[in-house]
């Protein structure tokens, strides 16, 4: 049955009242069935406690100051301008971190959301494991998007499409880390980086966490964002030929095939 006013959930008390390790949620949307679905996909999850729900633009801005939680889940469509609607939930309830779901993947929509702080952007058909782990990865103070949503922001990255005006920042990269970089706002992985440029994956890690830490970012995705918004690349780098890979560096077919697995596996999560 549709509810008048924001709700809380009565079985996580505890967990509201508790500094303890608990994620705690208020899911803002439109369809009951949909916010029943999400309460027991979170009720199998020990760390994710729904404290508060909503059906209302008004009743989550309400939710959002009346109850002590950690992430608002909140539905496009509860507002006639969704941009406007984030921009102002973001102003009032600042502490809350935000994941955006979309009634279908867009790909103007997801940039314009990143670009008024959005902090995870699923569409409404995501799988239950994937928005479980959105939650896990913004509670940890982490952007969050699916696969298709970070090879937008690469794309408008290369396109300069959608880049605000920005100072370029302070830190410089040594010529192989811009390489290296320009390489990832390409989307390759780090495998195929290290074919182009000649070296190995665990040199291109490595790489990857020094200007990780100079620029401040915790992964692929942050990166991503940080050129999106920054300009930290010399518009002289050029990313060379594909190189052919040493005899030793090819894998024998079975551990291709191990490989392959593992990758189709990890293209489910968060980051590439």
């Amino acid at each position: 049955m549709a509810s008048t006013s924001a709700s809380m959930e009565t079985n996580v008390g505890q967990a509201h009242e508790s500094d303890g390790p608990f994620i705690r949620v208020i899911v803002a949307d439109t369809q009951a069935i949909f916010r029943a679905g999400l309460r027991k996909i979170f009720a199998l999850e020990d760390d994710i406690r729904v404290v508060g729900q909503s059906e209302t633009l008004a009743q989550t801005l309400s939710a959002a100051k009346k109850f002590a939680a950690d992430i608002l889940i909140f539905e496009a469509a509860l507002a006639d301008n969704p941009l406007e609607a984030v921009s102002d939930l973001i102003r009032q309830t600042p502490s809350l971190r935000l994941v955006v779901v979309t009634p279908a993947p867009n790909e103007e929509l997801t940039l314009e959301l990143l670009r008024r702080g959005a902090h995870g952007i699923v569409s409404r058909e995501v799988e239950p494991e994937l928005l479980v782990d959105c939650l896990h990865k913004v509670s940890e103070g982490h952007p969050w998007l699916d696969s298709r949503g970070v090879q937008w922001v690469l794309e408008a990255y290369r396109t300069q499409g959608v880049r605000p005006v920005s100072p370029r920042p302070k830190v410089q990269l040594t010529p192989k880390e811009s390489l290296i970089v320009s390489c990832v706002t390409q989307g390759m992985k780090n495998k195929e980086i290290a074919l182009r440029v000649g070296t190995t994956e665990q040199v291109v890690k490595n790489y990857l966490r020094k200007v990780y830490d100079k620029l401040g970012v915790a992964d692929r995705l942050e990166l991503a964002l940080f050129c999106l918004h920054n300009r930290v690349l010399d518009a002289g780098v050029k990313v060379p030929l594909r190189r052919r890979p040493h005899p030793e560096m090819v894998p024998p077919p079975q551990q291709f095939r191990l490989r392959a697995r593992k990758f189709l596996q990890k293209s489910r999560e968060s980051s590439f």
